[in-house]
């Protein structure tokens, strides 16, 4: 695979995305397209249960149970009310590491509190039903709240080390807050279960305990490297810079003094894309690709994507595929460019690849082996 050039392959002709029949063939493996389910709005975030049944939240507020064969559940009860407006609502869902034990789980949303809205994360369990959910317990606040429905970040991540991260996004108004120690805003947290700052988070001058890196925008993915143990954080640039970064205690990203990208408008955010003491993305985009949830495929069906990490675009409706050796991206490969938003990339227990799309008639797409 060339390094930053692009491969962008299709299939299946005028066939969209999880059209019956429609072959990809790409640079490392020639895969199917199929609808898993359907009739989500705004799906965002995923988590699949034990048994191979998956959890799907829909942006406007709603938690399903999809079972083994795509069958989509009746919301269930006992979900947080969320500000579902703008990019706002119910967001990211990730099972605790003991769930077969505890039936644990985290979400995290958008909420309504006074003095505007805030990204929030919320504990709870999953009922012995699987039909509600059962102690909601908010546990954390990523404050001060301000008015607005953009930038709230809201992935969740499980570190090899047991600790529970989080991405807040700056809240597109004013995005000096990513920048500011004692806000919460534009940060990626590390705590503990119990949404306590984490035990060796480092002491960063004038900063919230909870705080494990800063000067994020828009972070809309985080991945756990499984050849390395290493955070991978995803954020969407303004009009150009979109990231890849790789997460180090106490790192600064950058945003909004350092970047590639220039403001809607045109006009220069940036001092420079660069800045001392700053920490440069392992790979960024002019333009931009719009990016958003991120997974690495660790699996056995496609041998040629292993520890590949790929993220769903939104501006470019597609699914990029980025090959990694250790902590190094070696290349990258555009697949169904065009064709569909894609808010999040879920691998599958039984070693597929589950793709949710950003429509308000949306589906799960599920990307099977084929031979050629």
């Amino acid at each position: 695979m060339a390094g930053a050039t692009a491969a962008c392959a299709q299939g299946g002709g005028a066939q969209g995305p999880g059209s019956p029949g429609a072959v990809v063939r790409s640079e490392a493996a020639s895969f199917r397209v199929a609808t898993f389910a359907a009739g989500l709005e705004h799906p965002w975030g995923a988590a699949f249960l034990p048994d191979g049944r998956l959890l799907v939240t829909e942006r406007p507020g709603r938690l399903r149970l999809l079972g083994r064969d795509g069958d989509v559940s009746p919301p269930l009860a006992g979900v947080p009310a969320v500000a579902a407006a703008g990019q706002g609502g119910l967001l990211d869902i990730r099972l605790a590491p003991d769930f077969a034990e505890t039936r644990e789980l985290y979400l995290c949303h958008a909420a309504a509190t006074r003095g505007g809205n805030l990204t929030r994360l919320v504990r709870a369990r999953l009922a012995a039903d699987a039909r509600s959910l059962e102690t909601v317990q908010t546990l954390l606040d990523a404050a001060p709240a301000q008015t607005g429905n953009g930038h709230y970040g809201c992935r969740i991540a499980f570190g090899r080390d047991g600790k529970l991260y989080l991405t807040t996004g700056d809240r597109q108004r004013n995005p000096e807050r990513a920048q500011d120690g004692s806000d919460l805003a534009g940060k990626l947290l590390r705590l503990e279960r119990d949404g306590r700052p984490a035990e060796g988070n480092p002491a960063l001058p004038g900063a919230r305990p909870e705080i494990l890196a800063l000067g994020l925008r828009s972070p809309q993915g985080l991945a756990l490297n499984p050849a390395t143990g290493t955070l991978w954080e995803v954020e969407m640039g303004p009009r150009g810079g979109d990231e890849v970064n790789l997460v180090r205690p106490g790192a600064n990203f950058g945003w909004p003094v350092a970047g590639h990208g220039v403001a809607y408008s045109g006009a220069r955010i940036h001092e420079a894309p660069s800045r001392p003491g700053m920490q440069d993305p392992l790979r960024h985009w002019v333009p931009s690709i719009s990016p958003s949830g991120a997974a690495f495929y660790a699996g056995d069906a496609f041998p040629g994507w292993k520890n590949s990490l790929f993220l769903g675009t939104l501006s470019s409706a597609g699914l990029l595929r980025l090959s990694v050796e250790g902590d190094r991206i070696t290349g990258e490969e555009r697949l169904l460019w065009g064709q569909t938003r894609i808010r999040h990339v879920v691998p599958g227990p039984d070693g597929l690849l589950y793709l949710l799309t950003d429509e308000s008639r949306g589906r799960v797409l599920r990307l099977e082996p084929t031979e050629g």
